[in-house]
């Protein structure tokens, strides 16, 4: 029964992107509030990772392996993040060459695509952990599940309004989110079912990897993005934001 727990919980962290690609599609959101949902969002992640992550990691595996895992997660994201960005003017240039040509809607926009690339990155790893947390609670994390959620949302929001401007079909669209929804989805359960006779260290290590992947996502986009447009409120936002998942992780 649990299973299908991860199922819903990596169902719920997944279909946060597709619910913000949705609002995008048909509401045109003010940039401004996409923002403070991200520098809120920021605040749940960082309090999340700290207190439903990080801590319990070092409590069940142990110091040295928490460590060395939430170091290596934030290499691994900073890296893929790097492969990610690095070409940025060639999917543009092609972009431009399209849309002369009048196939603006044949695929996905190179702006939007970046995103959505990063949505995996760290939307994996996301999913895995939520697994991992019906697997040590017997139930749904929702301090965990709140968090990936909430940060979601204004993720699928930005990428599907790049690929709304640039001209690109709904169904691509649709296709791209419901894709990665159902990646979610599986990661979750691979992530329940993969590891229950693991060792708490090796559980340990995977989880501060995730751990530190969303707090390097989370300094490197969330809080820069949030910031150029939000200026000063935007630690108003996170704090908010982290006294939320705080106090929901105090209440259990």
């Amino acid at each position: 029964m649990d299973v299908w727990l991860a199922a819903l919980s990596g169902l719920i962290g997944g279909g946060a992107l597709f619910l913000g690609a949705g609002v995008a599609w048909f509401v045109t959101v003010p940039r401004l509030v996409v923002t403070a949902i991200m520098a809120f969002g920021a605040g749940v992640l960082i309090s999340t990772l700290a207190f439903e992550l990080v801590a319990e990691a070092a409590e069940g595996g142990g110091v040295v392996p928490t460590a060395g895992g939430f170091l290596a997660g934030a290499v691994i994201y900073i890296a893929a993040d790097w492969l990610v960005s690095r070409p940025k003017t060639v999917p543009d240039a092609a972009r431009n060459i399209a849309k002369r040509r009048g196939k603006g809607t044949a695929a996905l926009s190179g702006g939007g695509a970046a995103i959505a690339v990063g949505s995996v990155i760290d939307g994996i790893p996301e999913s895995v952990v939520m697994g991992l947390s019906v697997l040590q609670t017997g139930g749904i994390s929702i301090p965990i599940v709140a968090a990936i959620a909430i940060s979601n949302i204004p993720e699928g929001l930005s990428s599907t309004a790049a690929f709304k401007q640039d001209g690109n079909r709904g169904r691509t669209v649709a296709l791209l989110w419901g894709g990665i929804t159902a990646a979610s989805v599986i990661a979750a359960v691979v992530g329940y079912l993969a590891l229950q006779a693991a060792p708490p260290e090796l559980v340990a290590v995977i989880t501060s990897i995730a751990a530190g992947a969303l707090l390097a996502m989370v300094a490197n986009t969330m809080i820069p993005e949030a910031f150029e447009r939000l200026h000063l409120l935007t630690g108003l936002w996170t704090t908010l934001g982290f006294l939320l998942a705080f106090v929901m992780h105090e209440l259990g």
